[in-house]
């Protein structure tokens, strides 16, 4: 069975994981863009480091912020010039399923 990376990383790590949890928190809660653009580029750099686990969530949370599966789709192919055919193909199956679930749900 997959362990969640995470998960395991806040019980062997707790200290590292609050300390990355509070790094998270300032991207999270900047105001230099609005939550669906915050979204769309994460899943953006998330494609161009070939990390379709990444994709699959902020594509649920892009979602939740408003974001069109279009978008979301974009934002991943864009990187079809800049990252190459094998990182798009990598997480656009990732990218839509993440879109599809349901709100709320890992």
């Amino acid at each position: 069975m997959e362990q969640n990376p995470m998960e395991v990383l806040l019980r062997e790590a707790p200290d590292v994981a609050q300390a990355f949890d509070d790094l998270v928190d300032v991207f999270r809660t900047g105001d230099w863009t609005d939550a669906k653009t915050k979204q769309l580029l994460n899943i953006a750099i998330q494609t161009a480091q070939r990390n379709p686990r990444g994709v699959f969530f902020h594509a649920g949370m892009a979602r939740d912020a408003g974001a069109r599966r279009r978008e979301v789709v974009g934002a991943v192919v864009m990187n079809l010039h800049l990252s190459g055919l094998a990182s798009v193909l990598d997480c656009l199956p990732a990218a839509v399923q993440g879109y599809e679930r349901e709100s709320g749900r890992i």
